[in-house]
């Protein structure tokens, strides 16, 4: 289903097309999408970074036995889904009420708990593919696009959409807002009554600082009548991203940003301060669709992020770039001074630092875009 786009990006590819070569880079600052709610339903599957994840394509680290041991437990609770749902039907069932399940009984739901970087989105994915169904009546998402189907659909609606699953993925699971929090918790209570099996992974509480985890005894409390469905998997490692491998690039001039932009089919070319004005006229549940067609990322003049909202917005874009594996070329300052001091020794300090790991990531990916 395409994404409709404003005026002002109407000559710029669509559908996930690039344009033309000589038609220049594009602007991600003159798009303004329009998500219909359908859209937020049909992409609840995993992102296309992790279209082909498996069990057997995750890299254990053998100085960590606990993530070999994830791979186990993990691909046990797959094969254990794929008994007959209570909806009977292998048919979509988006706007229609699932019959009643009995309620299950025993861990209903596994929540990986571990630190940034250790693979646990590559984990998730990849019991999302195990699951013995088809793809109609498995869904996987992150906290905010749940959040954003709720908004889209109603809550009741919400629970008969996705009241004939077999599975609901649910990645970095937010609770900075007790509101959400309450309301995701509310759903999922329902979606287990119908039989729905749930697979998590959260984010830090603020001021549980740590060492980038978030602890399961925490996540069990905040969920609370949830908890009994959850089974905790400690994933622990340091982040795969950089594991051996190089520093992220210095970031290049104005100019070879540029030059890569008009020479990169695909491209768009934004000033990163224009860029973040431009996030806070979007809602975050359209930033993917903001990224469509795009083939490369290139931004000049990147700063330091100046206040909170602000990058909490950013750290929403980077992950739908790293979802997308849409390289990122920058002029300005490196990626890891984007974030004071006090915005990494706060209570989102894991969202900063994860975006940084995936923004620092795509700039390796982006370096062969600029001519040696």
């Amino acid at each position: 289903m395409s994404t409709s786009l404003s005026a002002a990006g109407s000559t710029h590819g669509t559908h996930g097309r690039p344009p033309a070569a000589d038609a220049g880079p594009q602007s991600l600052c003159a798009r303004e999408p329009r998500v219909p709610a359908e859209r937020l339903v049909a992409e609840m599957v995993p992102p296309p970074r992790f279209d082909s994840v498996r069990f057997d394509t995750y890299n254990p680290d053998p100085a960590q036995p606990s993530q070999a041991e994830a791979v186990g437990v993990l691909s046990g609770f797959a094969s254990g889904l794929g008994g007959a749902h209570a909806t009977g039907s292998g048919k979509r069932r988006w706007f229609a009420r699932a019959p009643k399940a009995a309620a299950p009984t025993g861990p209903r739901g596994i929540y990986l708990d571990g630190g940034y970087g250790v693979g646990k989105t590559h984990l998730l994915a990849s019991l999302w593919h195990a699951t013995p169904a088809e793809p109609a009546l498995k869904a996987f998402g992150t906290f905010v696009e749940l959040t954003n189907l709720v908004g889209a659909l109603g809550f009741q609606q919400t629970v008969q959409t996705l009241g004939g699953h077999r599975l609901l993925c649910i990645d970095e699971f937010e609770l900075d807002d007790p509101g959400d929090t309450v309301l995701v918790s509310s759903l999922l209570s329902r979606l287990v009554e119908q039989g729905v099996a749930l697979a998590a992974t959260s984010n830090t509480l603020p001021g549980k600082l740590g060492e980038g985890r978030f602890a399961a005894a925490d996540f069990l409390r905040e969920i609370q009548g949830l908890s009994a469905h959850f089974r905790p998997l400690r994933i622990d490692g340091q982040d795969y991203r950089h594991r051996g491998l190089p520093e992220a690039p210095a970031p290049f001039s104005d100019e070879q940003v540029a030059k890569a932009a008009y020479a990169t089919a695909g491209a768009s070319l934004d000033d990163f301060p224009g860029l973040l004005e431009h996030l806070a006229k979007v809602h975050p549940s359209r930033y993917g669709a903001l990224t469509d067609g795009i083939t490369a990322v290139c931004l000049t003049d990147v700063v330091p992020v100046p206040d909170q909202s602000t990058a909490l917005r950013l750290v929403v874009l980077a992950d739908r770039l790293y979802d997308r594996e849409i390289p990122v070329l920058a002029s300005g300052v490196p990626f890891d001074r984007l974030f004071s001091d006090d915005m990494l020794n706060g209570g989102y300090r894991k969202k900063y630092f994860r975006a940084i790991s995936r923004l620092t990531a795509l700039a390796r990916d982006a370096k062969p875009l600029v001519s040696q």
